[in-house]
């Protein structure tokens, strides 16, 4: 078979130790990455990269700053929301001050200011946990969307209450606003996306998740052999709020363009949590397969029946949508909690020993 890694030796650390160990697998991240980066953006059209591609990017970035934290940290949060929020309306409000400043720049130091308040919101951690830490990050969404609803200085007293995307530059080209081309925004999102995956999966790899995955385990075993608690939960907060704003900041400057608080109420923290449950705990890969799966289900579910004839009014749609959604994660707990990732992992590993899987 093809997916083979006998005779793939390994004769230094590095390479023992490296993100993809086997060939194969570095042939097709490399396939994948060609034909997101060149392919995608010309054969593709406006509808599939504005309503599909975009928001499947945006909201893998941040299920991957959930997982971080959920998955690796074992911290659950449901203010998932409220932190993208703080980072659309952070992003705003640095490039209407600092309307020369590199966009790229802006997304950054939104992210830093997102995870400050992460880890403000994540201080109760250090003392409650499980059921009690969800509440306490449940308060942190109610109350930042309070927050900027309330206080006009963050919309720049704009009457409407919303936050508009102004058009910002690259190299030339306009990347951000009305006026930026929806091939110009995917390739953005997708260069940021591929960035901060590629260094998410080294972090997990590292001492830093090794210290996540200790506290996940036994706390207090992780501090007996020398971990520290506050540090390390309050590392993980900051970091994924660092994600979870950014995504924040691309989802209103390259998907959206325009929005108010409503854009990222409760029903957004939940979706990315669906997303890292349904694709898999503890696995930046299965970030993407729930935001994939998140995302895709609700297009299937509207272009389907027309093409079989049956016409289907967009409540029932909505209706079987979370039908759905239910069904699968009350599936993914009870049979394979690790979610669409480790399906793939035993697919991966059937291929490995075929004719012989077990």
């Amino acid at each position: 078979m093809f997916y083979r890694e006998a005779g793939q030796f390994k004769t230094t650390y590095s390479a023992d130790q490296s993100v993809f160990p086997i060939k194969q697998d570095r042939w097709f991240i490399a396939v994948v990455l060609l034909v997101a980066f060149f392919v995608v953006p010309v054969v593709a059209n406006e509808y599939w990269l504005q309503v599909v591609l975009i928001p499947l990017l945006i909201f893998s970035l941040a299920a991957i700053g959930l997982n971080l934290l959920v998955g690796y940290a074992g911290q659950l949060s449901l203010g998932t929301g409220a932190f993208m929020a703080v980072g659309a309306y952070s992003t705003f409000k640095l490039t209407t001050a600092f309307p020369d400043l590199n966009i790229l720049i802006v997304f950054l130091l939104s992210g830093v200011v997102t995870a400050g308040v992460g880890i403000l919101f994540g201080l109760p951690s250090l003392r409650i946990k499980g059921f009690y830490l969800a509440v306490a990050t449940l308060a942190a969404q109610f109350f930042l969307i309070w927050m900027f609803n309330k206080v006009a200085w963050f919309t720049n007293h704009d009457p409407s209450g919303s936050i508009t995307a102004p058009p910002r530059e690259m190299l030339g080209i306009t990347v951000t606003g009305a006026t930026a081309t929806a091939e110009t925004r995917y390739i953005l999102v997708l260069a940021i996306v591929t960035v901060f995956a590629l260094v998410a999966k080294n972090l997990v790899r590292g001492r830093i998740g090794r210290s996540w995955m200790a506290i996940r385990d036994m706390d207090i075993a992780a501090e007996i052999i020398g971990i520290r608690p506050l540090s390390t939960k309050l590392l993980a907060f900051a970091l994924s709020s660092f994600y979870c704003g950014l995504a924040g900041a691309l989802y209103i400057f390259c998907y959206l363009g325009s929005a108010e608080t409503e854009a990222f109420d409760i029903i957004v923290s939940f979706d990315v949590l669906f997303m890292i449950i349904i694709g898999g705990l503890g696995s930046i890969l299965g970030s993407f397969l729930g935001a994939a799966f998140i995302v895709l289900l609700p297009v299937f579910l509207t272009n389907a029946p027309p093409l079989i004839g049956v016409s289907m009014p967009i409540d029932v749609q909505k209706h079987i949508e979370l039908m759905i959604f239910g069904s699968l994660i009350v599936f993914f707990l009870i049979v394979e909690p690790r979610g669409l990732a480790r399906l793939w992992q035993i697919a991966k590993e059937k291929l490995r020993r075929w004719p012989f899987p077990y």
